[in-house]
């Protein structure tokens, strides 16, 4: 597990390109066999993935948590981006289909991912720690909430989909959900925003080998960008803004952790502020 240390924004409008992408992007996820994970100080969430090909992959708690299992005094959420696989919960067999999301409530001991022969699921994980159990469940894409945002004029035509949600699941901090570009659409989240009460984390797919998106951060005066391919996250601070354009449609998953769940919770920017 990479831990990374919180930044602070008045020493991020000093880093070059190198310092910017080694303390906000996430690289190396979905590697298959493997759970590579990236703890943040930001709030504590942890980000992560599981790509069972050839065998059974477990989660496991270690010197990073200071606890007996990874779920002791933490919540989860899975989102499979991939092929149809299975996920273990203390003995519970849950298969997930492509854009269908998994819930794991505080307390749950046993947590692995099993393989399935011709089959390559993605699992996206985050992780936040909880202060109260709520229970296992499976959230279906039919389940999760659909918000229509922008328009074909400014090229964020988007739907917002909302798996762990007030309205969908309850969960005790962690909210998370995937948005989808319409073809043509390549802004995200613009007009853009600042949540000083959560932090966020971006992780983008569903882009072509050689596209890219132009990660934007940093305070609304002070922007910085990061260049993210296909299966790479950033984390994004609450002092941060969180946009992005694409050279081509593009998908992503947000998920957040901090003082409330109030999707609409948001500190508004003015364009006319960016810099």
């Amino acid at each position: 597990m990479e831990v990374r240390n919180s930044a602070n924004p008045a020493d991020v409008k000093r880093y070059d390109t190198e310092a910017l992408r080694g303390e906000f992007l996430i690289r190396g996820l979905f590697a298959p066999d493997e759970i590579p994970l990236v703890y943040s100080h930001v709030d504590r969430m942890i980000t992560g993935s599981a790509c069972p090909v050839s065998k059974s992959l477990s989660l496991k708690g270690g010197k990073e948590l200071g606890v007996d299992f990874f779920l002791q005094r933490r919540e989860m959420a899975v989102l499979n981006i991939g092929d149809p696989g299975t996920v273990v919960t203390d003995g519970t067999s849950r298969r997930l289909n492509r854009y269908e999301a998994l819930y794991i409530g505080m307390g749950t001991k046993d947590v692995s991912f099993e393989p399935e022969t011709g089959s390559t699921p993605k699992f996206y994980l985050l992780s936040c720690p909880a202060h109260s159990a709520w229970p296992t469940t499976l959230i279906t894409r039919e389940m999760a909430v659909k918000q229509a945002l922008g328009t074909k004029k400014e090229c964020n035509e988007r739907v917002i989909n909302k798996y762990v949600h007030p309205d969908v699941v309850k969960s005790c901090q962690l909210s998370m959900g995937m948005t989808e570009l319409a073809e043509g659409s390549v802004w995200n989240t613009m007009p853009t925003h600042t949540h000083e009460r959560r932090m966020e984390v971006y992780m983008y797919f569903n882009l072509p080998e050689d596209g890219v998106v132009f990660h934007f951060m940093g305070r609304p005066s002070e922007l910085r960008h990061i260049v993210v391919r296909s299966g790479e996250a950033v984390i994004s601070p609450s002092w941060s803004i969180h946009s992005g354009v694409g050279s081509t449609s593009y998908s992503f998953v947000w998920g957040m952790a901090g003082e409330n769940q109030s999707f609409s919770d948001m500190d508004g920017v003015p364009m006319s502020v960016l810099r």
